[in-house]
Order: structure tokens, then C-alpha cells, then sequence
């Protein structure tokens, strides 16, 4: 068996060999504390700020307001406490059914400490209602935290729109942009988004570092304490990281001109063949606006981890969903919330297209998936 076929780009991306190249000179010749006043501080020092600028750049925000994290979870989590530890007189956050774990964890853990959740449902599609939106909000509301496109669907949210309803009502915006960035264009400086969640390795940079953009007005209480990230998030900077996100994120700002157009067709060439060649396929958020690497789909009501047993067998690698969640046991929240049933739900499959996607992956998948499922299919029937 050669190379795998790696179709599970929303799950985790293989770092660029750009960013393995810049953590390694960092680990060689960049290894000291961006806190030292000696040369070899002052030298790391730059290196973080350049990395600050590059990751800024990709969202169309100022170095200066970008916090680095440990991952994308404590960015969420940093976010929510926060939004709620700078307004204490208020005791309600409006979500969504379909954000990430990391979020909906965190919620209803608050939710067992008091603090009152609206969470809002979606359409058949993975669509938000934007007048359930506004009718959420309320006087007692601290923050609106909702994602820009679904890491399992790849379904977008009206990001615009909702920014403006939040700044309308007087309420924080805190927007979970992990799989969004690098496949549409961000530009904070024409969107009134106060908070924004990133993660390096969702687009091609390593694992272990995230970031959060804070607006410039909003002064975000730390979960971690110390003088590190001008007193928001204390512990010594994981420079070598921070450098490859930097990297990471200076390639990720072509791909939505440059590679989203290629791996969308990919996408659809995927789901024509599919369609074509196993009639019982169904797609998920098919008709919503989608991120265009990213389909979501059933046969019938297939078992997924069967399928994916055998795809994982023959070379390719797929998933039932968030990485986040994943354990096979368990119905998608996600799908669930959009309508479907247990058994339905447990017959999704996520394919997610990235850099390295071949039009070639594609028709070797298509060669392979009618023999695997159409089996099934008649056993399921």
C-alpha cells in the first residue's frame, strides 16, 4: 500500500514543510526567552513579534491585539470567561447547537453554576435563524458566541450579519473562526467581531498553539496570570510553535484566492461521482453556503465506522466528525440539531479536502467507496 489518502484535513493538517523549516532554525538558533533583556531575549523577542504580525495579518487585525494560547480550546475558554468576568451584572450568553465541544462543554458547565444559556437551533441545512438571533438577546446578555463555518458540515454562519446584530444590541461577539481561517477571507478591520478564535494546526502549523484576537477597547480579564502577552496570558511564549503559526498562517492568507477554488471543485467532483454512482447517498448542508473543502455525507444509514474501517484499510482517511468528539458510539450533535435521526446521524462521514488533495485522491476514492458501500447498503435495507 502506498501513501495514504488524507481526507481529514478539518480534523488536523500535516505542517507545511515551510513551518517545519522555521521551528527548526527557532529551535536551533532561536531558543531564548522572549522575556530576557540580554541579545539572545531581544532576539526571541523579535522573532515573537514577527510571528504576531503574520498571524494578525491573516485576519486583517494589528499584531498588538492578538493573544497566543496553548490551543484553540483555552482561546474559547479564554473568550467566554472572560466576556462574562468583564460584564459580572450579566448572566446570559446566546450560543448555538452546533458550535465546537470545546465551547458547548464549557457552557454547560456554566449553566451548572448559574449562568443562563440560550442556545439557538439550525434548519435541515446547518442554517442559523437570524431573527431567533435577535430575539435571544436581552438585557441580562453578556456575550454572543457563534462559529464561522462548522468543522463538521463546513456549513458558514452569516458572520457579517451577526456582528452587526451583537454591536446593534450592545452585547460582546466572540466568533470561533478555527476552520474558517485560510478558507475565507477574514478582515477584522471591516467587521465589528470583538473576540476570534484561531488555531495553527487547522492550517498547516503545528499543534499546541492557538490564538485569540481581542479588540482594541476590550480589556480581557486573564485566566492564566502574568506579564506574558502584555499581561493576558501568562506562561513563557512556546516561541518555536508560535513561529511555525506565523508561517502557518503568511500561507494561509493566499489559499482562499489560490487553493479554496481548486479543492471546492475536488469537493463537488467528489459528491457528483457519489451521487452517480450510489443513489442511496445523501448529503448534509448541501443547500447552505459551505466552506469549500469540507461534504458531509450518509449512505442510507450505513453504519460510518464500518465504512470507515474498510476506507482506513484501503489507504484513505476519513472521520465520522469533530476529532473533538469523536468515539463512534454516539450520534453528531451537529446533525442531530439539524433534524436527523440517531440512525441517520450515525451514518455520517466527513471528508475534508486540504493543500496536499490530488484530483487524483478523489478519483481513487471514488473508485473504491461503490465497492465498500453498496454492499452495505443492501445489508442496511
Amino acid at each position: 500500500m502506498g501513501a495514504p489518502i488524507y481526507l481529514d484535513h478539518n480534523a488536523t493538517t500535516r505542517p507545511a514543510p515551510e513551518v517545519i523549516a522555521a521551528m527548526t532554525e527557532c529551535l536551533e538558533h532561536g531558543w531564548g526567552n522572549p522575556s530576557s533583556a540580554h541579545r539572545l531575549g531581544t532576539e526571541a523577542k523579535g522573532r515573537l513579534n514577527a510571528a504576531r504580525a503574520q498571524v494578525a495579518a491573516l485576519i486583517g487585525a494589528v499584531a498588538a491585539r492578538i493573544v497566543f494560547t496553548a490551543s484553540a480550546t483555552e482561546a474559547n475558554h479564554m473568550a467566554i470567561l472572560g466576556a462574562l468576568a468583564a460584564r459580572p451584572d450579566r448572566r446570559h450568553i446566546v450560543t448555538s447547537a452546533v458550535e465546537h465541544p470545546s465551547s458547548l462543554m464549557l457552557l454547560r458547565h456554566l449553566q451548572s453554576r448559574g449562568v443562563r444559556v440560550t442556545t439557538l437551533g439550525v434548519d435541515a441545512e446547518g442554517r442559523l435563524d437570524r431573527a431567533a438571533l435577535d430575539a435571544a438577546i436581552d438585557d441580562d446578555t453578556a456575550l454572543v458566541s457563534l462559529m464561522w463555518a462548522n468543522n463538521e458540515t463546513g456549513v458558514l454562519f452569516p458572520v457579517a450579519e451577526i456582528a452587526e446584530i451583537a454591536q446593534r444590541r450592545g452585547v460582546l461577539f466572540h466568533c470561533d473562526a478555527v476552520q474558517a481561517a485560510g478558507r475565507v477571507t477574514i478582515d477584522l478591520a471591516q467587521l465589528p467581531i470583538d473576540l476570534l478564535t484561531l488555531s495553527a494546526h487547522k492550517l498547516h502549523g503545528p499543534k499546541g498553539v492557538g490564538a485569540l484576537h481581542v479588540r482594541k477597547d476590550f480589556a480581557l480579564p486573564p485566566m492564566v496570570f502574568g506579564h506574558q502577552e502584555r499581561g493576558r496570558r501568562g506562561g513563557t511564549e512556546n516561541l518555536a510553535a508560535i513561529v511555525g503559526f506565523g508561517v502557518a498562517a503568511q500561507l494561509a492568507a493566499r489559499a482562499p484566492t489560490e487553493d479554496i477554488p481548486r479543492l471546492a471543485a475536488l469537493r463537488d467532483r467528489l459528491e457528483f461521482g457519489l451521487l452517480q454512482r450510489i443513489p442511496q447517498t445523501r448529503l448534509n448542508g448541501a443547500v447552505a453556503a459551505r466552506i469549500g473543502n469540507t461534504t458531509n455525507l450518509r449512505f442510507a444509514t450505513v453504519d460510518a465506522e464500518i465504512v470507515l474501517d474498510r476506507l482506513d484499510r484501503a489507504g484513505i482517511c476519513a472521520s465520522s466528525g469533530s476529532a473533538c468528539a469523536a468515539g463512534g458510539s454516539e450520534p453528531s450533535p451537529v446533525l442531530l440539531a439539524m433534524g436527523q435521526s440517531r440512525a441517520e446521524a450515525l451514518a455520517a462521514l466527513r471528508f475534508s479536502l486540504g493543500r496536499d488533495t490530488t484530483t487524483a485522491d478523489i478519483d481513487r476514492v471514488l473508485e473504491l467507496l461503490p465497492c465498500i458501500v453498496c454492499p452495505l447498503v443492501g445489508e442496511a435495507a
